[in-house]
């Protein structure tokens, strides 16, 4: 089975709405969450307050620039050659 992520050449962004009691619980449970997933690095980019929830968009970065791209060393199945 072809794993995606490897191919994935920078960030995967997610963007959701949680329901929370203020902007700043938001921003814990949106970081959370993408660690749940299984990232590490991880970038708050927009969070918006609407009174009983936050509008939130997370980037979780899979490469920085200048880092060992794993899709250049991987065959048309997804895998690592």
């Amino acid at each position: 089975m072809t794993n995606v992520l490897s191919r994935v050449t920078d960030a995967l962004d997610v963007e959701t709405f949680l329901t929370c009691e203020s902007e700043e619980q938001g921003k814990s449970l949106a970081l959370q969450m993408m660690k749940n997933l299984g990232f590490e690095d991880i970038d708050l980019l927009f969070i918006e307050f609407m009174g009983f929830g936050a509008r939130v968009r997370v980037r979780a970065y899979l490469h920085r620039s200048g880092d060992q791209y794993g899709w250049l060393f991987t065959g048309t199945d997804g895998e690592k050659s």
